[in-house]
């Protein structure tokens, strides 16, 4: 939990809560970095950040409906379904606090969530995944998908551009399976082991989820497959770096989750002091600058590609 310095130009501290789909992880431990410089900068914002110990739904509801009790001025989630947080994201939003989502959305009309922090757009997202495993791999590879979990919002979205950018440029390409791993390393890894035993053939393989691509180098660089498989995906150039360094991987996909923390906060200080509002095309965010918003989504940027020649330059 963070604080920051007292009294805001109105005198009011604005309380934002940051829910997370697990906490404890590299990824969203960034994320809270990030979040924590936001909140230290912005006068009068007090930011707690509390997520599940699971990446289950129902954790993270029973935490959104647990602070509803307390009326923050808003509340920021990354969503583990859709779906089933819609309902919780309404009812707070009904008591007259401010819903944003970071990361991964809600369904924005079931929810009624003001704005989505989106890190990068999902077509830019599925399409630098699949230009890299074409170079990697080949454009003709026989491939396999290491998820997270087959309802995570974020997770449908890129796998569906994957799949529409294989289809326009690279239309040998295969995915032949595509394999949820719970956001737990053990299982990616476990996963990985299944696919390359049942996919002989297989020459890439996608870890989409910040715990499923260092689960799955694992399980590629045990089986001997470095240099014959390719591996790449999402995570923190932390995790990746070993694996780097090894050649098991040549590019690790991804944004810097610090500065999607820090954009989140700005967003939802933004928001509950009235300076963004919808219908407003940019927001200021802080040493990120302007921040472009495209209908109600705030714009992090493009997706960034950590190699052995940059990912030594990154710390988290």
């Amino acid at each position: 939990m963070g604080t920051s310095k007292a009294g805001g130009a109105a005198g009011k501290k604005i309380t934002i809560v940051m829910i997370p789909k697990l906490k404890g992880i590299a990824y969203f431990n960034a994320c809270e970095q990030g979040a924590e410089e936001a909140a230290k900068s912005l006068p009068g914002v007090n930011l707690v950040y509390d997520g599940p110990i699971e990446a289950k739904s129902d954790q993270q509801i029973e935490l959104i409906d647990s602070w509803i009790v307390r009326k923050p001025d808003v509340i920021a989630v990354s969503c583990n379904d859709p779906d089933e947080l819609a309902p919780s994201l309404k009812r707070a939003r009904d008591k007259g606090i401010h819903v944003i989502t970071f990361d991964a959305d809600a369904n924005p009309t079931r929810s009624g969530r003001e704005f989505f922090v989106n890190q990068a757009t999902p077509q830019a997202i599925g399409s630098t995944l699949v230009d890299v495993m074409a170079k990697e791999a080949g454009p003709a590879a026989q491939t396999v998908v290491i998820t997270s979990t087959l309802s995570a919002p974020n997770q449908k979205e890129w796998l569906k551009y994957m799949r529409q950018r294989i289809s326009q440029a690279y239309p040998k390409m295969r995915i032949v399976q595509v394999y949820p791993s719970e956001e737990d390393q053990q299982k990616a890894f476990a996963r990985t082991q299944d696919a390359i035993k049942a996919y002989p053939n297989v020459k890439g393989i996608w870890g989409i989820s910040s715990t499923a691509f260092p689960g799955a180098a694992d399980a590629v660089e045990q089986a001997q497959g470095t240099g014959k498989i390719a591996v790449t995906g999402l995570a923190t150039p932390n995790q990746m770096k070993p694996f780097v360094k090894r050649g098991v991987v040549k590019t690790v996909v991804l944004w810097n989750p610090i500065d999607l923390g820090y954009l989140t906060v700005y967003t939802a200080n933004a928001l509950a002091t009235g300076k963004l509002k919808p219908g407003d095309k940019s927001v200021d965010a802080g040493r990120l600058g302007k921040k472009e918003i495209s209908g109600d989504q705030v714009l992090l940027g493009k997706p960034m590609l950590f190699t052995k020649a940059n990912i030594d330059k990154f710390n988290f």
